[in-house]
Order: C-alpha cells, then sequence, then structure tokens
C-alpha cells in the first residue's frame, strides 16, 4: 500500500461522500424545485457532487424557522452555560473532522492542503473556542443616576442573522460570520458561495451533533443573485453579515433599504499596499515575506498586499530579490500534495478575469518581473495561473488601482515615506497595509496616516482573536474575530425604573 502523506489526501478525498441537501429546521433536504449546482474541482475539472441549489422559497422557509425558533427561546434563551457548551463541543468536533473539512474545502476551492491544515482549520477551530468563552462576558451596564430611579442596559440578540460567505476561504470565514452569531444567541441562516458548499453544510450537521437545537442554525447553498438576494431582502432577517466584492456588497445595503432596514455589516473588496522603506536592514527576508502576503492562498485574498511600495533607491534590487523569491517557492501543482505552494484559481471564469488583467497590465506598459506569459485559455480544463509581478506600474493603472484577487502584484516606486504614504491612500478601498522599516517612528507615523482599518508592521496577515478584521472606505464597515464582532450581534436595550 502506498503510505506516503500525499496519497492519504488523495485516499481521503476518493473515500468523501459530502451531504449536498440543504439543511433546514435540523433536516436535510432537496431544494423545493430539485435543482441542483455542480461542484467542480478546479485543478482537475472533474465533477465532486451535485448541490441541492436553494432558490427563494427554501430561504424564506430557513427564515421563518430560524425565526419560530428564535421567538421560542431555544437557543436566544438557553442558560449560558448550555449555550457555551454546545458551541465548544462544535470547536471540538471541527477539530476532529478537521482532515474531511480541509480535503472539502482544497477539491472544491483548490486551496493547498497544507494551508488547510496550517491556517484555516485551525482558524476555525480557534474562533468557535473564542466566541463559546466569550458567551458569559456579555455584559450590560447600570449607569448612576438620579436615587429616585434605577437604570441599567441590556444587550440582547438581534434575532435572525444571515451570513453571506465567500469563496476564498469557505470553512473558516464561514466559522468567522456564524460563531459570534450564534454566541450572542441568534438564529442563523447561512447561504454559503455557490462554487464552495460542502464544508459549510458539514458545518450544520456537526452544529446538530454538538446539541444545538433544530432550526437555530439553516444551511442554503444556492445562487448568489437568487438565494442571496432573498436573504437579504427577507423582512425575518435582522441582520446581514456579509463577505465579498464590493459591487455585491453595495446591494446588500440596498436591500437593507428597500426592506426592513436590517443591520449589515461588509467585508469587502481590497488593494493593500505593502510600504518598503529604504532603511530596511534584511531586503532579502523582507521580500520573501512580503511574497507571502501577496501569493498566498493564490492571491485570492481580499487583504493580499498586492501594491508594493518600494523606496526608489532600493526598487531594481528588490525586484531581483522578490522574483527569486517567488520563482523558487510558488509553482502551481496538485493542491492534495502537501508539497504544493498554490493552487488553481476557483473556476474558469475567475481564471480568465485575471488573465485579462495580466494581459491589460502589459498592454499599459508595465514590466513583467516573474510571470505575465500568455496562457492558452482552453487548453487545459484545470484554473492554474502563475504568480506574476509587474514592475514600471504607475499607480493610475488598473493593475494597481483594481482588486485582482488572484497571484498578481504590481511594483510601484517612491521616494520616501510621505510619498509612500500618498500613493497608498491614493485607492478607494482601505483594508489593509503593510510597513516595512527599521525606524520605529517612521513606522508609527505611516501607521497613523493610513486610510485603513489593519496595518501590521515588520509582519503582514500576523495577528489574533484580539485583532478587529475589518476596513475603511470601500473595504466596508464591521469587524470579524474579535469581541466587537460578538457584540454586533447583539442590541442594546435601556431599562429605567421608577423607585419612588
Amino acid at each position: 500500500m502506498d503510505t506516503t502523506p500525499d496519497r492519504r489526501w488523495h485516499r481521503i478525498a476518493e473515500a468523501l461522500r459530502p451531504e449536498t441537501r440543504l439543511l433546514i429546521d435540523g433536516q436535510f433536504r432537496a431544494a423545493a424545485d430539485g435543482e441542483t449546482l455542480a461542484s467542480i474541482n478546479p485543478a482537475t475539472g472533474a465533477l465532486i457532487a451535485n448541490v441541492a441549489c436553494g432558490n427563494a422559497a427554501d430561504v424564506e422557509t430557513a427564515c421563518d424557522v430560524a425565526a419560530k425558533r428564535f421567538r421560542q427561546g431555544v437557543w436566544s434563551r438557553l442558560a449560558l452555560r448550555q449555550r457555551i457548551d454546545v458551541m465548544t463541543r462544535f470547536s471540538e468536533l471541527i477539530a476532529e473532522n478537521r482532515d474531511i473539512l480541509a480535503v472539502l474545502d482544497t477539491m472544491e476551492m483548490g486551496k493547498p492542503i497544507a494551508e488547510m491544515c496550517a491556517i484555516d482549520v485551525p482558524g476555525a477551530v480557534l474562533t468557535m473556542r473564542f466566541m463559546a468563552e466569550s458567551i458569559d462576558k456579555i455584559a450590560g451596564s447600570a449607569p448612576v443616576t438620579n436615587t429616585d430611579a434605577l437604570h441599567y442596559i441590556l444587550r440582547q440578540p438581534l434575532g435572525v442573522v444571515g451570513c453571506i460567505t465567500p469563496w476564498n476561504y469557505p470553512l473558516m470565514m464561514a466559522v468567522w460570520k456564524i460563531a459570534p452569531a450564534l454566541a450572542a444567541g441568534n438564529s442563523v441562516v447561512l447561504k454559503p458561495a455557490e462554487d464552495t458548499s460542502l464544508s459549510a453544510l458539514l458545518l450544520g450537521r456537526l452544529f446538530l451533533e454538538a446539541g444545538g437545537p433544530d432550526g437555530v442554525f439553516n444551511v442554503v447553498p444556492g445562487r448568489g443573485a437568487i438565494a442571496g438576494q432573498a436573504l437579504a431582502r427577507s423582512m425575518q432577517v435582522d441582520k446581514i453579515a456579509f463577505t465579498g466584492s464590493t459591487a455585491i456588497g453595495r446591494q446588500m445595503y440596498r436591500y437593507a433599504a428597500d426592506t426592513n432596514l436590517k443591520a449589515v455589516s461588509a467585508e469587502l473588496g481590497g488593494k493593500s499596499p505593502q510600504i518598503v522603506l529604504a532603511d530596511v536592514e534584511d531586503l532579502s527576508s523582507v521580500a520573501e515575506k512580503i511574497a507571502d502576503g501577496l501569493f498566498g492562498n493564490q492571491g485570492e485574498v481580499c487583504s493580499a498586499g498586492s501594491r508594493i511600495l518600494v523606496d526608489r533607491s532600493i526598487h531594481d534590487e528588490f525586484c531581483e530579490l522578490i522574483a527569486g523569491h517567488t520563482s523558487r517557492k510558488y509553482r502551481p501543482g496538485d493542491p492534495l500534495d502537501l508539497t504544493t505552494t498554490m493552487g488553481p484559481l476557483v473556476n474558469k471564469v475567475h481564471q480568465g478575469r485575471v488573465l485579462d488583467y495580466i494581459d491589460g497590465a502589459q498592454q499599459d506598459g508595465a514590466t513583467p518581473v516573474i510571470g505575465g506569459r500568455v496562457v492558452d485559455r482552453t487548453a487545459d480544463v484545470a484554473c492554474f495561473v502563475e504568480p506574476t509581478l509587474f514592475a514600471d506600474v504607475d499607480n493610475r493603472m488598473k493593475v494597481a488601482q483594481e482588486e485582482i484577487f488572484g497571484p498578481v502584484g504590481a511594483i510601484i516606486p517612491h521616494d520616501g515615506a510621505e510619498d509612500a504614504v500618498r500613493i497608498a491612500n491614493d485607492s478607494p478601498y482601505g483594508l489593509a497595509a503593510g510597513i516595512w522599516t527599521s525606524s520605529l517612528g517612521s513606522a508609527h507615523r505611516i501607521a497613523r496616516d493610513l486610510e485603513c482599518g489593519m496595518v501590521w508592521i515588520n509582519g503582514y496577515m500576523n495577528g489574533d482573536m484580539s485583532q478587529p478584521w475589518g476596513g475603511w472606505k470601500l473595504s466596508g464597515h464591521g469587524r470579524d474575530k474579535c469581541l466587537q464582532a460578538l457584540l454586533d450581534n447583539t442590541q442594546s436595550k435601556s431599562v429605567w425604573v421608577t423607585l419612588e
């Protein structure tokens, strides 16, 4: 028997028989009209499964059930210790099913299995545990007022939270949304991305196994334009928690305005700068870490550091170093191989979009430092794109202004810290930024002046559960991960008691 580590993951994939039906009211069922979505492996073009495709009627049924369960109090009024126990057991079951969850996302999305094992599954477990441990930390207050009155402020769950999650981190993003909503006592309807529904359906089963009541957590895969819109427009839904593109994020706010003015939290696109000052002590190490911040997860990351702003005096040396690191580390390959560092893009449509940006950048005069070769889009069913870096980029070019969501970076020269901040802020997005310098003063000044929600100094995409995740400007509003994410799934109630 072949017992190499690589074949182990293939064997798990071959043995999988994933759940493909909608989860509504604790029961798995076909879509009302019987429609299905084809889940395709982007590394091979092979069919993984046909997944039930929920329509507007399915979504409204799930919302009706979620609202009913909320009013009944089977979860919202459950003793806090019991809710903590269920959520803790939920996190344990995610950990116990880590291999299956990892393979499901790798097969559907193309993410390297090594990243799933090192980042996504541990991140999902940590998030669920953190939110479970935070349940009894939700505190009201009793402000001091006149002696003839008692005034106290409660924090209570919203009701039904609709979660719409993206395909780039299917498991982890789903948990980032559902964990704080459930921990706060809400009922949830989750609509995963249509390309990546299988790990979300397994999460639904694990919640029930953990002791979660029927109908409190429902999962309805479907098309965004139909199921996603129905969820965002439902009068039963009290909040939409969305991660995705800025264009669809705008629609979420419109749907809320057109219906019941439900709360909206939206983590949207990004075009994040990484600023390199001339005083960095180890340019080679910095170049390697910047490559990681750009090419991890094939660049399909909202916070990818895709605008690399390098001091003009070290620009040419930096280009040579980052090209070397990229060519040595990032080579597209079989995502079920533990040594693979770059998988395929999620589907052929997205692959074509990324290739269009690569072609457009060259037409605009940008020079490939690495990659940039023309790809025959019809030659293969797989969706691979090689890592690509451009120099001679003006910040007004599309490759520098628009979110590509793929393994494509733009290297832009700057003339010192003030110029770097100007270029960095010259973007409609404001999600994240990185600063690389040996000057403590410069680092703090730049961090203060950058227009974004997250800044890393001499690192990129580090953090823990204390870190609020979210952005400014067209990168959206609201925060994930942290205690604030839990509180954002509650609402306050003021109670004034007259004593005399």
